[in-house]
């Protein structure tokens, strides 16, 4: 019997060091690292149906820099098997793992209320138990008091709103009370462009996050929703930092949604030009894209003497060659697109443009 017991842990151990992570490949800007974060999830201590050494594993094999686990404060529907849990054991219970994996992991919890104000995220805190509380306003007012990060979640969620994403006059008495930081552009799958346009009019953090209840699974090529944090150094303070001074950027499938200074950097640093070449016929670029994010470039309006495909696709870690044909005698000019995966403004691409 023993020797079976020891061969199984010997499998578990197995297990537990073949894991590969996944690095993703993002440059950093500015003189800033891309951190890759997700700031939204959940375990059996609310709704959710992992162990919280679970969202730690997924983090790291995935390529996430750091996560915070959100666990509902008013929702815990494993309560019965949960006696006398505190909200701040799934952030004990997953600290240990964090460190050994080098997953930067951040206490904090859902405030969760039906609409309005809807759901929100308090990161940073360091006493998830003092949101627990009748009254909603007492609830962000208890997580400001621990110097947190307060940001509006899901706000096109059909089950809070099922005809139209609406700001709400409680909205407006939390944005005002600087109760509101940011709010997830992305939830899951779902990208919500008023949500951006709010961040944009309103100077907030754009976030995307998976709000995982269910263990994370991933078919091969693909990646979870997640923030990009351009952050000063690889430390839970410095996402704080940047957070507050919202330097993000939401990775959703191929997409990038986000500030247009932003973006654009990150188109500059992951394109390399690897060589031009020009004639009284031609010019000919060759690229060598170095990021996982493709770009999709769409022909904008140009000097009709500037003479080039309609679409391009720059495939990750590829090269590519964009020829320009030179007609009527013309030497020079920009050829101009928009890279249409890359929503500097909702639903509207980014445009760029190759001088000659």
């Amino acid at each position: 019997m023993k020797k079976q017991i020891l061969f199984f842990l010997l499998i578990i151990s197995a297990g537990t060091f073949a894991q590969v992570r996944n690095e993703i490949q993002i440059p950093d800007i500015l003189g800033y690292k891309a951190l890759k974060c997700d700031f939204h999830m959940h375990t059996v201590f609310s709704d959710g149906l992992v162990w919280p050494t679970v969202r730690v594993d997924e983090a790291y094999t995935q390529g996430l820099d750091a996560i915070a686990i959100t666990d509902h404060i008013e929702y815990r529907p494993h309560k019965a098997d949960l006696i006398g849990a505190s909200h701040n054991r799934p952030y004990e219970i997953a600290e240990v793992s964090a460190k050994a994996k080098d997953i930067i992991l951040i206490r904090g919890s859902e405030i969760t209320r039906s609409m309005a104000p809807g759901h929100s995220n308090a990161l940073f805190l360091k006493d998830c138990n003092a949101l627990d509380v009748p009254a909603f306003m007492d609830a962000f007012k208890a997580a400001r008091a621990q110097n947190a990060f307060i940001f509006w979640n899901h706000p096109g969620w059909d089950a809070q709103q099922p005809d139209t994403t609406r700001w709400f006059k409680e909205h407006t008495e939390l944005y005002s009370a600087g109760l509101m930081q940011g709010i997830e552009v992305v939830n899951g799958p779902e990208y919500y462009p008023e949500a951006q346009r709010w961040c944009m009019e309103k100077k907030l953090t754009m976030l995307g996050n998976t709000d995982v209840h269910e263990p994370l699974t991933l078919k091969e090529g693909e990646h979870r929703t997640m923030t990009l944090v351009f952050a000063s150094e690889r430390t839970s303070e410095a996402i704080r930092e940047a957070l507050i001074d919202r330097r993000t950027v939401v990775y959703l499938d191929d997409k990038l949604i986000g500030e247009e200074k932003y973006l654009k950097e990150i188109f500059h640093q992951a394109i390399e030009i690897l060589n031009t070449e020009k004639t009284q016929k031609y010019y000919r670029i060759t690229v060598l894209n170095n990021s996982d994010v493709p770009f999709y470039l769409h022909k904008t309006s140009h000097n009709p003497d500037l003479i080039y495909f309609r679409d391009y696709t720059l495939e990750p870690h590829c090269k590519h060659i964009i020829t320009v044909k030179l007609a009527n005698g013309v030497t020079g000019g920009d050829v101009n697109f928009v890279i249409t995966n890359l929503l500097a403004e909702p639903d509207k691409g980014l445009e760029i443009n190759f001088p000659i």
